[in-house]
């Protein structure tokens, strides 16, 4: 890692260095002057120190460099002590210090958060906002979650595959896409991966994960939903929605503990607890009374609001599978069940109150689905390379998709999806 700019993280700097000579590099975050003694605070990703020059014992050029406006980028060579005082016990004494690029323009709000900013400010100005510890924190779990989700699927013999954003049709129905001219033809920005992860199992990879983008031109306007998120999904082959639900728990549960076990300092940040209970799993059927029984009332075949979600993680708790949707408010692809076909085999996974994921075993029968899609009031012509695929020996299979953003919102408690995802797509924003 070292170099002529950085030889050391500051959370690679301990007491253990103390003597020694580093270089670091990062911006400016305060600085305070007390006559004698000017201390300025340095930040990287990984966190804040101190460099510390007092009068008559570092040359005035070194004086003079040691006040520049806040966020100015400099790296900065100095000798490590320990000081009892400073937040870390230890500090920095300069010996050469350079502005890399001298600030040309005033910083839009103040990084430190002494002074909030609203959240169209700092997404407007994300470049800045991510120099918050907050949003550093934020996305330094994200990555976490996406390796883990990773880590955890490979060690259970899933193999990562990448799927078109490109389509002909429409993934799952409906007019809520957004429509792209193809060269002269119509195409569409995939709504999910389904389709086609799908036919990686049928065409023998067995068990398929992918991390992809997708789109829904859906006119939200709500703190839960984007228009461009991504999905961490899965296929398994010769499985069903069992097996399929069996794996999200590991998953799930793997990714909080990973979070856990990796980014004790990003939690302190943000000043956050996870939970460590069992997941629950409950019926829609025994949801729907649960929830009568506190006074909401719904009907069989109706779909659970976020108030419903998050009554239902007061009842349950934070970590809850609701199995057994009514099959009219399922996709298409959906298996009903062998014994009430008023009952899909498909699965959701509430997190904290809010639907994280959602899954199902798929109908593999080429006439089950052409029925299914029929009944939609769809045409199977429109789908009919997909439909084939299952003429050709398609075995029993399963899947779910984690709206990452979704979740890492709810494990960091943001209030809003926008803060985990590093340049939100909404209704309203298509830059920065």
């Amino acid at each position: 890692m070292s170099n002529k700019y950085r030889s050391h993280y500051i959370s690679d700097i301990s007491k253990d260095l103390a003597g020694k000579e580093v270089r670091i590099a990062g911006w400016v975050h305060e600085v305070r002057d007390v006559g004698s003694i000017v201390f300025m605070l340095v930040r990287d990703r990984t966190g804040i120190i101190q460099v510390t020059a007092k009068k008559g014992s570092v040359d005035e050029k070194i004086m003079k460099s040691m006040s520049p406006p806040k966020e100015s980028v400099v790296s900065i060579l100095g000798t490590v002590i320990e000081n009892k005082q400073s937040k870390k016990g230890i500090e920095i004494l300069p010996k050469e210090i350079e502005n890399l690029n001298p600030i040309s323009a005033m910083i839009p709000f103040e990084v430190t958060g002494k002074v909030p900013a609203e959240l169209d400010v700092r997404l407007n100005n994300r470049y800045i906002d991510l120099r918050r510890l907050h949003s550093t924190a934020i996305f330094n779990i994200e990555s976490t979650i996406l390796w883990a989700f990773r880590s955890i699927l490979a060690k259970e013999g899933f193999m990562e595959i990448r799927t078109p954003s490109l389509v002909k049709e429409a993934t799952e129905g409906g007019a809520e896409v957004f429509k792209v001219d193809y060269f002269g033809d119509n195409a569409y920005l995939a709504q999910s991966p389904q389709l086609y992860k799908q036919l990686a199992v049928i065409g023998g990879l067995d068990r398929v994960m992918m991390i992809v983008p997708v789109f829904r031109a859906e006119k939200h306007n709500t703190t839960s939903h984007l228009n461009e998120i991504t999905q961490m999904d899965i296929e398994m082959g010769f499985a069903d929605h069992k097996d399929a639900i069996r794996m999200l728990k590991k998953t799930v549960t793997g990714i909080i503990k990973e979070v856990q076990k990796s980014n004790s300092a990003d939690i302190e940040t943000l000043g956050i607890k996870l939970s460590e209970e069992s997941v629950k799993e409950v019926t829609y059927t025994e949801a729907l009374k649960k929830l009568s029984s506190v006074g909401k009332s719904k009907e069989f075949g109706e779909d659970f609001t976020r108030e419903d979600e998050m009554e239902l993680s007061k009842l349950y708790g934070d970590l809850l599978i609701v199995k057994g949707y009514p099959t009219q408010i399922r996709a298409f692809y959906t298996m009903p069940d062998s014994d009430d076909v008023r009952i899909s085999n498909s699965f959701d996974f509430i997190y904290k109150g809010t639907e994280i994921s959602s899954g199902a075993q798929r109908i593999h029968m080429a006439d089950t689905l052409v029925e299914a899609i029929t009944k939609r009031g769809d045409n199977p012509h429109d789908f009919e390379f997909y439909i084939n695929a299952f003429r050709n020996g398609a075995p029993p299979h399963a899947g779910w998709s984690i709206g990452l953003e979704r979740f890492a919102m709810k494990i960091v408690n943001a209030e809003n999806i926008r803060e985990a995802s590093m340049f939100p797509r909404d209704r309203t924003r298509l830059t920065p």
